[in-house]
């Protein structure tokens, strides 16, 4: 038995503590996230009732919930900025309930009084217009901007803020739903979801499998489905369906090759929500209905390893998830090393190569941006929010650190040892040390020389092996021949890059090196490839990016159009940082105040930090 504590300073209550089985271990875990005393009374099952108000941008309604009861006098659940009218139990009559101290980021605890032999909780509340889980769009911030559009974004603590819950990924729930919209648009969960929209704009939801409370979404706009097959498809806006659903035509058959590599689809359904523009992430791996940015629409299919990514979680993260946002990489990696592998099945190694090289080239930038405490794979997020540690350190060196498991162990052995960790494990949570443990018994035969410099150290591991890709050395002979072109030293050659793939372009561009390249060979590349009207996001990221380090202000325009309308962090974040890093925080402020308010919350959260940006 292994016990984690973390406790944040200055924080008045007690924080989650939960006994489960995890495989053949005793695990227990303390999530200092959640005000949630676990072991006195956990939530098994949610019914939501609730109503949207896009004029007054709230949700109201009633949230109630069956709960274990270990001789608990109250049980806690998390909030931020709600309101609660009243609470009721089993027998409808009204108990005590009172809010405790605020915390700066895990907001206020709720304490609702309940003897020993209550199991029912009905929260009758409402949420507040700035909370930070949901985003209300105008028609003009939509795609067709026809009609309003409301999306959730509940990883990681963010789902306190529209529902009163137990708010830590150590628990599962199971849940149900009645949500009334306005008429005319159609409302989405992570659940059984409707197909067509309802007349009067009332929907039903169920989720038969238990999930972690962050995995709890809703979703409501003017959008239609399109099938792709007999259990994946495409909600979207009318007039994104028809590009969406041809760009990721082949989800069924990456769901069929998920299956081949590590057992059954374990959620029935798996289709892709294509959100607005503003949408902070790639995608969100809601359990049967993935968020996705259309951002990953660019025409040639190129960019469809992010909806591999999202199916991979259906696995790692959904049905085995990271018991407390310490953990976090053991979600991220694993997911990152299985949707390569996805792709490997559907494009070749060649192609998994090269998005594993772009992985790296991502990695890189985060290890020498971010404070070092967080490029280990397990980290110590005491008082501080687990958004602080979002970066590429989880997602690419989880992955690296598979794959050298991969390569010491053989594959064969490797991808046997995952069948069994997915299956011993469904519908649980791990920790770091438990996956340890397991890894030990069933990989390593005791072996762990390499943990403590792979999981627990900070920066690169010693035995690190960079990935590298036979796709982009074409690539790479055309940007040298181009530099010479640029200055005159060679006559200009017909390009031999242009029907390759979006991840060579981005490799080209990345290739410029502020140091060594001039004003004038990026004037000559854009002339010839005209990236600066680009309208495919990677592309226009990688190129506006070298842009603003080596101060090429012709992009200026179309980059602010860019970060107006764009709202992934993935593009902001180097964007905006490398205006930072180049002295140029006049131009970021000017494009920053007119960008912000299209931005998602977390997105906002980071960058009013980056850049010291303060809201009049």
């Amino acid at each position: 038995m292994r016990k984690i504590v973390v406790l944040a300073a200055g924080m008045v209550l007690a924080t989650a503590c939960s006994k489960q089985v995890v495989g053949t271990e005793l695990d227990e875990v303390i999530d200092n996230q959640t005000f949630a005393d676990i072991s006195k009374a956990k939530v098994k099952h949610l019914s939501l009732d609730i109503e949207t108000d896009f004029d007054q941008h709230i949700i109201k309604g009633s949230a109630q919930y069956s709960f274990e009861n270990n001789e608990a006098k109250e049980i806690i659940f998390d909030t931020e900025k709600l309101t609660v009218d009243s609470v009721l139990l089993a027998n409808g009559k009204k108990t005590s309930f009172t809010f405790g101290v605020q915390d700066s980021i895990k907001g206020t605890p709720l304490h609702i009084t309940v003897s020993p032999a209550d199991t029912i909780v009905k929260i009758y509340y409402k949420t507040s217009p700035e909370a930070n889980a949901l985003q209300w769009l105008d028609p003009s911030q939509t795609n067709d901007k026809k009609a309003p559009f409301l999306l959730t974004q509940g990883q990681a603590i963010l789902t306190r803020s529209y529902i009163p819950i137990q708010d830590t990924p150590s628990i599962r729930i199971t849940y149900d739903a009645k949500v009334k919209v306005p008429q005319g648009l159609m409302a989405l969960m992570s659940a059984i979801n409707p197909k067509e929209k309802s007349a009067d704009g009332i929907y039903t939801f169920k989720m038969p499998q238990p999930i972690a409370p962050y995995l709890v979404a809703l979703a409501v706009g003017d959008v239609e489905y399109q099938a792709v097959d007999h259990r994946t498809g495409v909600y979207a806006e009318p007039g994104m369906l028809k590009a969406a659903t041809w760009e990721f035509a082949q989800m069924g058959k990456m769901v069929d090759a998920a299956e081949k590599l590590y057992g059954k689809y374990p959620w029935e359904q798996f289709d892709v929500l294509v959100l607005p523009p503003s949408f902070p992430f790639g995608g969100m791996e809601n359990p049967r209905l993935t968020f996705a940015t259309p951002t990953a629409i660019v025409g040639d299919r190129s960019m469809t390893n992010l909806i591999a990514h999202e199916l991979a979680h259906s696995w790692s993260g959904n049905l085995v998830t990271n018991s407390t946002w310490d953990d976090f990489w053991v979600n991220e990696g694993f997911t990152v090393y299985f949707e390569r592998r996805i792709m490997e099945e559907l494009e070749g190694k060649d192609y998994a190569d090269m998005i594993a090289v772009i992985g790296f080239q991502d990695l890189e930038t985060s290890m020498r941006t971010i404070p070092e405490k967080y490029t280990s794979l397990k980290v110590n997020m005491e008082g501080a929010n687990p958004d602080d540690a979002f970066s590429d350190v989880p997602y690419d060196k989880g992955y690296l650190f598979l794959k050298m498991l991969e390569d010491r162990y053989g594959r064969e052995k490797f991808d046997q040892f995952l069948i069994q960790y997915f299956s011993s494990h469904a519908f649980q949570t791990i920790t770091t040390e438990v996956f340890v443990d397991y890894m030990k018994k069933n990989l390593t035969n005791g072996e762990d020389d390499f943990v403590q410099e792979w999981i627990y150290t900070t920066g690169w591991p010693k035995d690190l092996k960079k990935p590298t890709s036979k796709l982009f050395d074409l690539a790479e002979q055309q940007f040298n021949k181009d530099i010479e072109a640029a200055r005159g030293n060679v006559v200009p050659s017909k390009v031999e890059i242009s029907t390759k793939s979006t991840n060579e372009w981005v490799h080209f561009i990345r290739l410029i090196d502020p140091k060594k390249n001039t004003l004038q060979d990026l004037k000559y590349l854009d002339e010839v490839y005209d990236f600066t009207n680009s309208k495919n996001p990677e592309i226009q990221t990688a190129w506006y990016e070298k842009a603003f380090l080596m101060k090429y202000d012709v992009v200026n325009k179309n980059a602010k159009d860019f970060l107006v309308h764009v709202g992934r962090r993935k593009f902001l974040e180097p964007l905006y940082l490398a205006l930072k890093e180049t002295n140029q925080m006049e131009l970021a402020h000017n494009i920053y105040k007119d960008a912000r308010p299209n931005y998602h919350f977390v997105a906002r959260n980071t960058l009013d930090v980056m850049l010291n940006y303060k809201v009049n």
